[in-house]
């Protein structure tokens, strides 16, 4: 497994930007799909985005495209979630996970390595 730290989360308003990070290590990152969650207390996980190993490729959930961003750097094993124009419905627990994977992959039960979570808060 793949150890996962996730940063950047915070308060904003209502139309602001918050960039998080996930910061990988025990193993490169150049092999595993990798991918953005968010859940609120006593609902499900919800898959954000997910991007393949290379970069190639990205997916998003209708809720947040063209407002999110999923990048990453596999030199600094780091992927990044870029969020604009975020809304009060955004707020949640976001977390980062790594799934061994070259295509992409979204559900909750293919990712076998999470974060702890970082809280965004956008008020109104």
């Amino acid at each position: 497994q793949v150890q996962l730290v996730e940063s950047g989360g915070g308060l904003v308003q209502a139309g602001g930007s918050l960039r998080l990070s996930c910061a990988a290590s025990g193993r490169t990152l150049s092999r595993y799909c990798m991918a953005w969650f968010r859940q609120a207390p006593g609902k499900e996980r919800e898959f954000v985005a997910a991007i393949t190993w290379n970069g190639g490729s990205t997916y998003y959930a209708d809720s947040v495209k063209g407002r999110f961003t999923i990048s990453r750097d596999n030199a600094k094993n780091t992927v990044y979630l870029q969020m604009n124009s975020l809304k009060p419905e955004d707020t949640d627990v976001y977390y980062c996970a790594a799934a061994r994977a070259y295509g992409l992959v979204r559900e909750v039960a293919n990712f076998d390595s999470w974060g702890q979570g970082t809280q965004v808060t956008v008020s109104s």
